[in-house]
């Protein structure tokens, strides 16, 4: 599949924001999606998952304040961002993963200000 995120922008904290990523392609089903992000000076770090058996996963920096989905239906991930913080702020990227097939679409970025 090939993903498309969108959705990234400038909020200050405590707002809100969702992502979206749109996979063209097959399957889409079968495939574990995940949110990474990455900010200037440090490694990309996994935000959340949607595996292809429907559980959700998320790092610990998220809990509570961030939920992905998916939509089979239009091939797409979300990944709904709430009381957003400053170290929230980072490009963010969807990625998808199914047997040897790894993923990534273009990044969106997220800027969140004091």
């Amino acid at each position: 599949v090939q993903l498309q995120a969108s959705g990234g922008g400038l909020v200050q904290a405590g707002g809100s924001l969702r992502l979206s990523c749109a996979a063209s392609g097959s399957l889409f089903s079968f495939w574990d999606m995940n949110w990474y992000r990455q900010a200037p000076g440090k490694q990309r770090e996994l935000v959340a998952t949607s595996t292809r058996d429907g559980d959700a996963r998320y790092a610990d920096s998220v809990k509570g304040r961030f939920t992905i989905s998916r939509s089979s239906a239009k091939n797409t991930i979300y990944l709904q961002m709430n009381n957003l913080k400053p170290e929230d702020t980072a490009v963010y990227l969807c990625n998808g993963r199914f047997g040897v097939n790894n993923n990534w679409g273009q990044g969106t970025q997220v800027t969140v200000s004091s």
